[in-house]
């Protein structure tokens, strides 16, 4: 009877360690890493069309697809392999992925809360010769990453397209799983 107690015993605190492990996601605060890279989360906007910023069912969070804003809120336009750089297009991705940080944070009020990035769908205005989407995408993803680190990594598809609302040179979806 006593060596049953102390396999319970034993199962209860094994239990319990692993619970806390997984409450704990990063080493770190997520929201002072974002401050350290000098970014600032801006409230996002009303949509402009008939949809909303997210939808979240269950443990997951699917996030609409988002263009790129400059400083000044305009749309970052342009058609890679014709008018703009992979560079300028890497970066045009990066600010989506800053906006969709802000939905993220607007929808669970801490971006702790992230368990992990799972899969991200990145659009790509550009010629039909262009064959470097991912190189623009990467813009994104390695945001993610330098955010969220290895919870950041994801599945992905970087496409190419016609043409994207607005003019716009990119447009990126994610889905995220939280706590």
């Amino acid at each position: 009877m006593k060596n049953l107690y102390w396999l319970f015993f034993l199962a209860c605190v094994s239990c319990q360690q692993s619970k806390d492990s997984k409450t704990a996601t990063y080493s770190y605060d997520v929201e002072a890493k974002i401050d350290s890279l000098g970014i600032s989360l801006k409230t996002p906007g009303t949509p402009v069309a008939n949809y909303v910023h997210a939808v979240r069912t269950g443990n997951l969070i699917f996030l609409a697809g988002k263009g790129p804003k400059d400083a000044d809120g305009n749309n970052i336009v342009g058609r890679l392999g014709e008018d703009m750089s992979i560079e300028a297009g890497y970066q045009a991705a990066r600010r989506i992925g800053i906006s969709q940080l802000a939905v993220l944070k607007a929808e669970l009020g801490d971006l702790n809360k992230v368990k992990r990035i799972v899969k991200v769908l990145g659009m790509v205005k550009c010629t039909d010769d262009f064959t470097q989407q991912s190189q623009v995408i990467n813009g994104y993803s390695d945001l993610m990453v330098e955010v969220f680190g290895e919870q950041g990594t994801h599945a992905r598809a970087a496409v190419g397209m016609n043409a994207l609302p607005g003019g716009i040179c990119a447009e990126i979806e994610m889905i995220v799983e939280v706590e």
